[in-house]
């Protein structure tokens, strides 16, 4: 096994954490957005559904860029 300075350990630890909260920061917009489609669609409104839906489709891709980021960056093979 490699063995790490400390110092590195500790930057690559809080780079993985921002990366994480990063995901999960779209992912909870995408949540937003799906429920303000629903209600919309419950209203009726089906034109203001489909723009929160492709809002929510947004924060998603933007959620899977930022985990492939992190996943390139730890050297990660999916």
């Amino acid at each position: 096994m490699k063995r790490h300075k400390v110092s590195d350990t500790i930057e690559k630890n809080l780079i993985r954490i921002k990366k994480h909260r990063k995901a999960a920061k779209h992912l909870q917009a995408a949540s937003k957005f799906h429920l303000e489609a629903a209600s919309h669609y419950e209203e009726g409104n089906h034109q203001k559904a489909e723009k929160s839906t492709i809002a929510a489709h947004g924060q998603v891709t933007l959620s899977n860029k930022a985990q492939k980021t992190g996943i390139k960056q730890q050297g990660i093979v999916c």
